[in-house]
């Protein structure tokens, strides 16, 4: 049976046809003889005579023939085959077919070299790559890769189901395995991209003021430290480096130095800190890096990007920029106040422009708008008025904290009632002469109404929260400045360049003066020079701190909640509170800020370098995270999607629990300490 058909399967198809062909030409003759018997018959009889010999010499040789020529057919496959599988032998390939267990079938003499076994087809695949297994059990009809490392050297390999109708379903189907050898590509690959420049963009943030702090004769003595300091840094990455001002600097260097770089932390951050000759305030460096696959001229493009990201969240940090990540590193110390006044006043006549050139102004704060958001948004309102334009501050929901302000505003304001609108109200007052004035938030995700950010062609922005990774960027003028307390501040500063006499009402100055005042803690943090010629300016324009100050009393019922919240605080690591809020406010949003007071609270416990206060709102977890200088709670808050500055910060991790977002916490913690 085994017999019939393999000789089925010798002469079947074309072949077949080819050996069939004598005797549809016999067919063919019969018939024409027949049609010449009809014609002559002599003649027909002289054509069979013929035609008969052909029939008896066409059926010996095709019936003798046959095996005969069967048999140099099959000689014929076995040398193609045997010329075949020379072939395959000597392939460069390493090859070697395998059953689903991974036994070996047959291997190449390439196989062999790479097995190091002469007994190889003997013994498994698994035993020489224990890793294919799952290769093998999963494979289907589409072809898998993996990658395999054999005595230094790097292959691609290739896992393909033979597929074979002659093949029973209890044999199981045959694997083809092939070897590529990657290990010169794969070296050429690292080497290109070891040697492929990056672009980096390093200023010196504090260079005036540090200067402005030491003895004249010491000067040239602290500059010279810190550039022996950076030119030992750009000689131990063999970079260029080009000076294009007295404090900034061009670096170029080879990618395979980023490496080191992030290993080691960025440590010049810390090495130029160290330069000391008795000046009282260290000087502090922000390096951006750009690195694109695509050009120089974007790398470029990103560098400029990070260094100005790396400025707008303080300085002292470095930021790498690529296509679609960035990664920060450093920000340790507070940002550095600025002595000149050139930029507010620069700004504030750049946004009185703004406001001239258009008739309605839309004014915007975060979600859950607080009172630095609220009293900056007034203050941007009492310039609008000054320039008799209509302005509106966009405000969905009001919370207790804010409510007295607002009401007070509805009532001394000349369009007190119609001041406040929602967002769904303010999409409708959208035309070509809106401007939107965007104040105490930088990230497009927390603002108080999107929507506006898109339909709206002229923004403003103006905000002291350090930069993130979502910021507005399709504004006209931004003025981001992290070393301010609040944005009251800015505003503040803005409020006395204009060149209009600015009249401001008590109200609104008193609004702005509790901004910097809650922003501050009782101008206990965050507080510089600018932030208390700022609070003189408010109070010279009419604001009432006695008041403000008994406005912002606490209950005796919240008193006693913050103490129990505080009581039964944990302390994580000897040094970081960890409390639930979970009671409290009249509702979800009073409860997030009284969270907020808890945390303040928090760090007047000796000992504690940062508090943590997690209040539960529906599916979210509201993280308040608060510090002096010893931890830099915004880059922890980033890692959870949130952000804020280097002593006041936040997040609102989504679909966790109050335990998971606990644990999340401190398994950040203990990699920034450990690490």
């Amino acid at each position: 049976m085994k017999s019939d058909r393999q000789s089925k399967q010798e002469i079947s198809g074309k072949l077949r046809f080819y050996f069939a062909w004598p005797i549809v030409l016999c067919t063919i003759l019969i018939a024409m003889n027949v049609a010449v018997y009809m014609i002559d018959a002599d003649a027909a009889i002289v054509i069979s005579m013929f035609l008969l010999v052909y029939i008896i010499f066409a059926t010996v040789i095709y019936t003798f023939g046959k095996v005969g020529f069967n048999t140099e057919l099959v000689q014929y496959a076995m040398r193609l085959a045997k010329t075949e599988k020379a072939r395959l032998n000597e392939m460069e390939v390493p090859y070697a077919i395998v059953d689903e267990r991974g036994n070996i079938h047959w291997c190449n003499n390439a196989f062999y070299d790479i097995s190091n076994s002469d007994n190889v087809d003997r013994n498994s695949l698994l035993k020489i790559f224990p890793h294919f297994e799952n290769a093998l059990s999963s494979l289907g009809e589409e072809d898998i890769e993996e990658i395999a490392i054999k005595d230094d050297r790097e292959y691609r390999v290739v896992f393909r189901k033979n597929m074979r109708e002659d093949i029973s379903e209890n044999q199981g189907s045959k694997i083809s395995v092939f070897f590529y050898d990657t290990t010169e590509i794969n070296a050429l690959l690292k080497e290109n991209n070891e040697n492929k420049m990056i672009m980096g963009l390093l200023y010196i943030d504090n260079y005036e003021e540090v200067l402005d702090n030491v003895d004249e004769v010491k000067r040239s003595l602290l500059s010279a430290l810190v550039e022996r300091k950076l030119t030992k840094f750009t000689q131990s990455i063999d970079a260029i480096t080009k000076k294009l001002e007295k404090d900034k600097y061009i670096i170029i260097f080879k990618n395979k130095y980023l490496e080191k770089l992030e290993k080691d932390k960025f440590s010049i951050l810390d090495e130029v800190k160290s330069v000391n000759i008795g000046n009282d305030m260290p000087v502090t460096i922000s390096f951006g890096i750009g690195i694109s696959k695509e050009s120089y001229t974007q790398s470029s493009d990103f560098a400029r990007a990070a260094i100005d990201m790396a400025l707008g969240r303080g300085g002292d940090q470095v930021v790498i920029k690529e296509k679609d990540s960035i990664v920060y590193f450093g920000g340790k110390s507070q940002g550095t106040e600025k002595n000149t006044r050139v930029k507010a006043r620069v700004k504030a006549h750049a946004l009185s422009e703004l406001i001239e050139a258009k008739d309605n102004v839309l004014i915007m704060g975060h979600k859950n708008s607080d009172t630095d958001a609220v009293g900056a948004a007034i203050g941007v309102y009492r310039i609008c008025k000054t320039f008799n334009k209509t302005a509106h501050i966009v405000i969905n929901d009001i919370s207790s904290s804010i409510a007295p302000t607002i009401e007070k505003m509805k009532a001394t304001a000349e369009n007190g009632e119609e001041l406040f609108v929602t967002g769904e109200k303010a999409l409708g007052m959208v035309d070509k002469d809106t401007m939107l004035v965007v104040v105490d938030v930088n990230n497009r995700e927390f603002v108080e109404c999107e929507e506006l950010l898109n339909k709206v062609d002229t923004i403003v922005l103006l905000d002291h929260h350090r930069q993130g990774e979502n910021l507005i960027n399709d504004t006209v003028l931004s003025y981001i400045e992290p070393y301010a307390s609040s944005s009251c501040e800015l505003v503040a500063e803005i409020l006395q360049y204009i060149d209009l006499d600015v009249k401001m009402t008590s109200t609104e100055a008193a609004a702005m003066y509790s901004g910097i005042m809650i922003d501050t803690n009782n101008f206990l943090t965050k507080t510089g020079v600018r932030t208390f010629e700022a609070a003189a300016f408010l109070k010279r324009n009419g604001a009432d701190v006695t008041k403000i100050r008994k406005e912002f009393r606490t209950e005796m019922e919240e008193f006693k909640l913050k103490a129990k919240v505080a009581s039964m605080a944990e302390i994580y690591r000897g040094c970081f509170a960890f409390a639930r809020c979970l009671e409290g406010g009249k509702n979800d949003k009073d409860r997030v800020i009284l969270g907020a007071k808890i945390a303040n609270e928090l760090m007047g416990i000796s000992n504690v370098k940062a508090s943590f206060v997690f209040t539960p709102i529906d599916n979210q977890i509201y993280i308040s995270a608060r510090s002096i200088d010893e931890l830099n709670v915004q880059v922890l808050m980033e890692k959870l999607g949130g952000g804020g500055h280097l002593s006041v910060a936040g997040a609102q991790p989504k679909n966790v629990t109050i335990e998971e977002a606990e644990n999340m916490v401190k398994v950040i913690l203990d990699t920034m300490i450990d690490g």
